[in-house]
């Protein structure tokens, strides 16, 4: 299989687009690796871009990833926008933040995005490689527009 012509590595590698959607969707599923192996997937919805190379989430409800993360802090992150069923994985080494100059910063950074839960900690991922994702139905020929009304109205429900 050929490389994902999408897949991007190196430092400076969350793109202005890929900030844009982050912002729109914020939810994505951190896998994380627990005791003896243990996979652990959660899911948050605080993801945001820190910097070119940094993503954060904030710790609202998460003990497992946080100690998981402690231990061992390979992580990768599925954002995915459930109408277009498009989005991306990224891959990363994930710590608690400990600076309190840098936690202070992206606590307010989530008070202005409206976030009103009590931030326990916050998580930076340097992000070592991003690959888009999508579904199939594009594969298939699907245009954006049929792969949103379909799912648009399946999500709709009745």
């Amino acid at each position: 299989m050929p490389p994902d012509p999408a897949s991007r590595t190196g430092a400076r590698i969350i793109t202005d687009e890929i900030s844009a959607f982050l912002d729109k969707q914020r939810l994505g599923y951190v896998a994380t690796i627990g005791p003896g192996y243990k996979p652990n997937v959660s899911p948050k919805g605080t993801i945001a871009r820190w910097d070119e190379g940094t993503l954060i989430f904030a710790d609202i409800r998460s003990p497992d990833t946080v100690r998981n993360i402690e231990e061992n802090g390979s992580v990768e992150i599925s954002s995915i926008d459930p109408v277009l069923r498009r989005g991306y994985l990224f891959e990363g080494t994930a710590s608690v933040i400990r600076d309190a100059d840098m936690l202070r910063r992206a606590r307010g950074m989530y008070e202005r995005m409206g976030i009103r839960s009590k931030i326990r900690a916050v998580i930076a991922v340097e992000v070592s490689r991003i690959s888009s994702v999508t579904s199939p139905l594009y594969d298939m020929g699907a245009t954006e527009e049929e792969v949103r009304k379909k799912w648009g109205a399946r999500l709709a429900g009745p």
